[in-house]
């Protein structure tokens, strides 16, 4: 702020000096050319004063600005991590990072700009008001005032008008770049239906979108700036010809026409600066907003006040009387109740739709159950942290998704600070190590996207190693081989049974002859405990759990046959 003062002192010293150096060299009589280089030096020295402060200032500042910048982005990035699944499931990606990106960015802008631009505006505009009193008359001081609320009157207007488009230009230019992310992430799939120029063709559609609302946004500013210079030079010429008049009455010298002219072309500056501020934070506050929304959308699962961490000594788990709908009117599970003892391993099965993987969802704690408990250990998860819960289980899912990075990236991932020697004994675990070795890269082989360079059976062992690392008491098991060709399935299968020992597992399964060996099977359908047993003991009931198996038999023989 120091210099901010320092700056505009110079600034309005300057035209004084400039009004001297003129009125020295139009003197009569002997000239003073001493004292008139004196004030052009003067008058230079200050220029580059000015300067000086202003970018010392900008050095001074930067620092500020960025760490705004920085602490939004990390908050924002945070609170994103806190929604719940339901939020990330409905999100479109390139619009959510596309809505951070200008919202963190507005930040930095409007700071610089409130601070630096339009307080000194008003600060000059104060400072010139008494100049002009004191040596011009009070005429040009009420034609300037006039001058400035009309001005800003007008920006103000035509700045609100082309506000709306800025945002119907914001909102095409998300949907455009989420159908462009969306597209490249499924890049195989439009391969698959040769969809390149229906994608081309949807995107094109977007992009002529939000081109024609740029060329009406872009437009718009035109006309604001013609409006902008039409009033100031009015005043512009107003004040010129109001001096020429008093100094053809002998009122006024031409150091004064100078002067004027000087201090009505430094106003204008900081004006033409104030529609741009004006246009530049009234952006920002869109940008801000779209962003402000996603902070303000409601976190539906929240750690208790003064919630504990959870112990665990016995991992074992049970479903108390559980119901759950992602929506009111879409019920998942009703008053489902189990126990899964510590050590033994549970197999969840039904038909599609019946709850499974709701299951898994609701033990990770990322919905709450509408009715009933959770408990681990004989602790209700929704009385612990969420933090301490999930670092007690760990997951292997149907479609393993890894990082952009490396394998050896992706399998440390399972534990913050993971040493090399974990990392390697979980890949041993894996029985994946074999192949990382044969890699002329190792473990700092790139995934790819999504893990889209390896194949399916190499993505589950590297998430079981992944999960190896985290070294669990609970294990979740989600349709852990449903992707995965018949003797792959039984590779994986023979590894997680390895993995599983001396843990409490639960697998979810809907090809039952994975889970076969399970010391007791759970047979859901509409979301309700149909069955319970084990494999031989659900057979002889010849129920549910019987008529699946038979399906499944027949459908493998008549595959055998077919390959046959």
């Amino acid at each position: 702020m120091l210099l901010v003062l320092l700056t505009k002192a110079v600034t309005l010293v300057l035209p004084l000096l400039y009004k001297q150096v003129v009125d020295t060299m139009a003197a009569e009589g002997e000239p003073l050319v001493a004292l008139a280089i004196g004030f052009a030096l003067a008058y230079t020295a200050g220029r580059f004063a000015s300067v000086a402060f202003d970018n010392i200032r900008n050095i001074v500042f930067e620092r500020v600005g960025q760490d705004a910048t920085r602490q939004l982005a990390e908050d924002v990035f945070g609170r994103l991590h806190q929604l719940s699944l339901r939020f990330h499931l409905s999100r479109r990606t390139g619009e959510v990072t596309k809505t951070i990106e200008r919202g963190t960015k507005s930040i930095d802008s409007m700071l610089y700009f409130l601070l630096f631009n339009i307080a000194p505006t008003i600060l000059e505009l104060l400072a010139i008001g008494v100049i002009f009193y004191t040596l011009f008359g009070g005429e040009l001081v009420v034609a300037t005032g006039v001058t400035v609320v009309v001005y800003i009157a007008a920006t103000r207007w035509i700045t609100e008008w082309r506000a709306k488009l800025r945002a119907e230009m914001n909102e095409l230019d998300g949907t455009a770049l989420s159908r462009a992310v969306d597209s490249l992430l499924n890049y195989e799939t439009v391969k698959y239906f040769n969809a390149e120029d229906r994608e081309k063709e949807r995107y094109a559609g977007a992009a002529r979108s939000y081109a024609a609302a740029a060329i009406k946004s872009e437009n718009s500013l035109g006309w604001l700036n013609m409006t902008q210079a039409a009033i100031t030079n009015l005043l512009m010429a107003f004040a010129l010809g109001f001096t020429v008049w008093q100094w053809s009455r002998g009122l006024l010298t031409v150091g004064d026409l100078v002067a004027v002219q000087t201090y009505l072309v430094q106003l204008f500056r900081p004006l033409d600066m104030l529609g741009w501020v004006y246009r530049t934070i009234r952006q920002g506050l869109i940008d801000m907003a779209a962003m402000f929304r996603l902070i303000d959308t409601k976190v539906e699962v929240k750690d208790a006040p003064g919630a504990p961490a959870l112990l665990v000594r016995r991992p074992g788990v049970v479903f108390d009387r559980v119901s759950f709908g992602y929506e009111p009117d879409r019920q998942i599970l009703r008053d489902l109740s189990f126990e899964v003892e510590a050590g033994s391993h549970l197999a969840i099965v039904g038909p599609t739709g019946a709850g499974k993987s709701t299951i898994g969802r609701l033990l990770f704690r990322f919905y709450d159950p509408v009715a009933g408990r959770i408990l681990i250990d004989g602790q209700d998860i929704a009385q612990v942290t969420q933090e301490s819960l999930r670092r007690h289980i760990g997951i292997v899912p149907q479609d393993s998704v890894l990082f952009n990075d490396t394998i050896g990236y992706n399998i440390a991932y399972g534990r913050d600070g993971a040493a090399e020697s974990d990392v390697v004994e979980a890949a041993r675990g894996a029985a994946i190590l074999p192949f990382i070795a044969a890699l002329p890269q190792g473990f700092d082989t790139q995934v790819g996207e999504r893990g889209l360079k390896l194949s399916g059976g190499e993505k589950q062992r590297v998430a079981i190693a992944r999960t190896l690392v985290k070294n669990p008491p609970i294990l979740l098991l989600d349709e852990a081989t449903s992707a995965l060709d018949s003797r792959t399935e039984q590779e994986i299968l023979a590894t997680l049974r390895r993995v599983s020992e001396h843990r409490t597992t639960i697998a979810i399964a809907h090809r039952l002859s994975t889970v076969a060996d399970a010391d007791r099977i759970l047979v859901l359908e509409h979301g309700r405990l149909a069955e319970s047993g084990t494999h031989q003991q659900l057979i002889r009931r010849d129920g549910l759990y019987a008529e699946m198996w038979s399906r499944q038999q027949a459908d493998r023989e008549l595959l055998g046959e077919a390959a046959e």
